[in-house]
């Protein structure tokens, strides 16, 4: 766990996801997180943690999808910039029920045990 705060940056392509659906997973109850350590870092790319949201239709409705993406991306602003670590992607996946209706101080935890979890796999 790191003191200094890292910048979030936004994965925005397709092929992105595709990668990290192919590297490390960790489960948790109240969310999905799949990460990878990116290969080709620049030196001016190394100094942030890139993340993606993601919620199928398996989520809810429309409405039940955003406020679990809300949630996702409150969490990943709280949490990552201490235990991401530089130069990785991480790409959280809501649950159906679990997202949405677990209490936020849970999902921290499990955000938390979930990125410990990847990174022991990684070593």
């Amino acid at each position: 766990m790191e003191n200094k705060r890292s910048q979030i940056v936004t994965i925005r392509k397709r092929s992105d996801f595709i990668l990290a659906s192919r590297e490390l997973k960790a489960y948790s109850t109240g969310l999905n997180i799949q990460a990878r350590k990116r290969e080709y870092v620049t030196d001016s790319s190394r100094c942030f943690i890139r993340i993606g949201i993601t919620c199928s239709r398996k989520v809810g409705n429309a409405v039940l999808r955003n406020k679990a993406k809300r949630r996702l991306r409150a969490l990943s602003r709280l949490v990552l910039p201490s235990y991401g670590r530089e130069g990785w992607d991480y790409i959280l996946i809501g649950k159906p029920i679990e997202t949405c209706g677990r209490p936020f101080k849970l999902l921290v935890q499990d955000l938390q045990t979930a990125i410990s979890n990847v990174h022991k796999k990684a070593e």
